[in-house]
């Protein structure tokens, strides 16, 4: 039996399994199987954990087809979280998480006891690097962008319309063709941004590994460096997902962007 806690940041589902629990198991396989909406547990994918200090961990994250992300921003929230009752923070405390894309600080906003355990994190995610790309999809549309990486790649597109459609495609189609395009031999993640304000965007994510979610950490990251950093839009910048807001507040290029949002621990049991 294979223990795990199930835990969500907007509505990015993830299950914390411990290396210890893991031992012996094809960590790619039994993602597959455990993260399945059907037949498994459910989620969109399983950060692997390990104890490095009193207060900090490693993780690696599998996305649910099994295949390895460098950091989930939601994810790496969500490890906080569980860290954060296993050692009873308190606000003000910091909890370091080492990923394969570097070391990320959380540090704890608040904690909320109830039904749920839960807090709000404010999350070191590093300095983001982006540059403007145009992708040709099929039929010969091409599709201008801002390739962004913070710590994992993505592609961010702006829309104009509240369908986030592009060419007349759904962003769905669109978000497909170009995290698989031959211009991306690792995939991307891509993001659809919408302007609201220049306080406020709303976007929507295709995932790499995953498909469409209701919320990326990084990519709430990279769409809010593509909307300071080239389309106008100011800091602390809210942007809203299908599965909620998160904050971001970032100086601009050079510096390090810090994203602000809520994680909560939903579930704990056990797995073949």
């Amino acid at each position: 039996m294979i223990s795990f806690t199930k835990a969500h940041a907007c509505g990015n589902d993830f299950l914390i399994v411990t290396e210890e629990a893991a031992a012996g198991q094809d960590w790619a396989a039994l993602t597959r199987r455990l993260c399945a909406r059907n037949t498994g547990v459910g989620a969109d994918g399983i950060e692997f954990f390990a104890w490095t200090g009193p207060r900090s961990g490693r993780i690696r994250l599998h996305n649910a087809d099994g295949s390895i992300a460098e950091i989930s921003g939601n994810g790496t929230r969500c490890v906080a979280a569980w860290m954060a009752e296993a050692r009873n923070a308190q606000p003000g405390d910091v909890l370091d998480i080492e990923t394969d894309a570097g070391v990320r600080s959380c540090r704890v906003d608040a904690v909320h006891s109830g039904e749920t355990f839960s807090v709000d994190v404010t999350t070191g995610m590093g300095v983001p690097q982006f540059a403007a790309r145009i992708v040709t999809i099929p039929g010969g549309v091409q599709v201008p962008g801002l390739q962004v990486s913070t710590g994992n790649p993505h592609f961010v597109i702006l829309v104009d319309n509240p369908d986030f459609t592009v060419d007349g495609q759904k962003w769905q189609s669109i978000g497909q063709q170009i995290c698989g395009h031959p211009d991306f031999p690792y995939q991307t993640n891509v993001e659809f941004l919408r302007i609201i304000s220049p306080a406020e965007i709303e976007i929507r994510i295709f995932e790499r590994g995953v498909g469409p979610t209701s919320s990326s950490g990084t990519g709430t990251s990279a769409t809010a460096t593509a909307a300071i950093a080239v389309h106008g839009c100011t800091s602390p910048l809210r942007v809203v997902a299908p599965g909620g807001p998160q904050t971001v507040a970032w100086s601009g290029p050079g510096s390090e962007l810090h994203l602000t949002g809520p994680a909560a621990l939903i579930a704990r049991g056990e797995a073949w």
